[in-house]
């Protein structure tokens, strides 16, 4: 049994403690890179309409200009849905539930995901692609997806996932799908992930090539059994401010993983119980230097994510 440790940086961290992470789970605007620009917000100032059923749903979603959807029952779709942009979808206190197939975002942009339960998606619950900007995904909770959770690659960049609960999933997170994909990848896939709650998931949270900086933060690793994140093929991780627990590798990246190469990764500030130790190269450029952003002390991150985490709980 590993003794229960903290993992500090020699040099201080470039952010204060702030608010608990329960007082923010619900803000109404996304933090880190989804939050840049113009920001985030999704169907505002469009009309709001409620789908109860597939064929709603997928009209809502095709339709062009602004748009806020609620999501009342049980929606089963197969494949991957496109969704154009300016959207908002969200479910309905715990009646908003995708089944079957997954969401799809090509050349796409301003679109908000929040408070969805996801299961048994045929291939990725949701693929953000093709130069895919500006999309925030909060507060859902993922299962049985047959490839990714959360997919972000072919160019995607400007992505917040935030307190989602991805719940025995096997391949939660991608960040870039290919070790061939440097022409469009390199410079772009900046996405920030923070108080998601990775349970009994098996890997990819997340596996990431050539996207810097990514920033990982504030997040709860619960038995993870393959491993936690890792950094390949020059990409640029942060990682900190997370609890790791029963997880025998945090964290990837001098060796590469796979058939693909070594990444950089920066790791400060981590609590690792029963964890193995964080592996770390190079330097990464800093998360400070886009936005603003606070952190949770990382011993509370459990009992603020267990609480706040996944749909239902806004």
């Amino acid at each position: 049994m590993r003794r229960r440790t903290i993992l500090t940086a020699a040099a201080a961290t470039p952010l204060a403690l702030a608010l608990p992470g329960a007082a923010r789970a619900a803000d109404p605007a996304p933090t880190g890179f989804a939050s840049l620009g113009s920001g985030t917000t999704g169907g505002a100032g469009g009309p709001t309409v409620t789908a109860t059923n597939a064929d709603q749903f997928l009209e809502y979603i095709d339709t062009v200009g602004p748009l806020i959807i609620r999501v009342n029952g049980l929606i089963e779709i197969t494949s991957k849905q496109g969704v154009r942009p300016n959207k908002t979808i969200i479910g309905v206190g715990t009646g908003g539930h995708i089944d079957g197939g997954g969401l799809d975002f090509y050349r796409s942009s301003n679109v908000i995901v929040r408070n969805l339960l996801f299961t048994n998606a045929e291939d990725d619950a949701v693929n953000v692609g093709q130069e895919s900007h500006h999309i925030w995904i909060d507060h859902n909770t993922f299962r049985g997806a047959v490839d990714g959770s959360v997919d972000i690659v072919r160019g995607a960049d400007f992505v917040t996932v935030s307190w989602n609960h991805f719940d025995h999933s096997d391949k939660s997170m991608l960040i870039s799908h290919s070790d061939g994909a440097a022409s469009t990848d390199v410079g772009h896939l900046k996405v920030s992930i923070h108080h998601n709650w990775f349970d009994n998931s098996v890997q990819r949270h997340p596996r990431v090539r050539f996207g810097e900086p990514v920033h990982v933060y504030n997040n709860y690793f619960l038995n993870n059994a393959s491993y936690g994140a890792a950094s390949t093929e020059n990409a640029g991780l942060v990682v900190e401010g997370n609890y790791f627990e029963n997880v025998p590798h945090p964290l990837y990246s001098a060796s590469g993983y796979a058939d693909s190469g070594p990444g950089r990764a920066v790791a400060r500030n981590n609590v690792l119980v029963n964890s193995g130790t964080p592996e770390v190269a190079g330097t990464v450029v800093e998360p400070s230097t886009y936005y603003v952003y606070t952190l949770d002390a990382p011993s509370s991150v459990p009992s603020l994510v267990r609480a706040g985490a996944g749909y239902g709980r806004i």
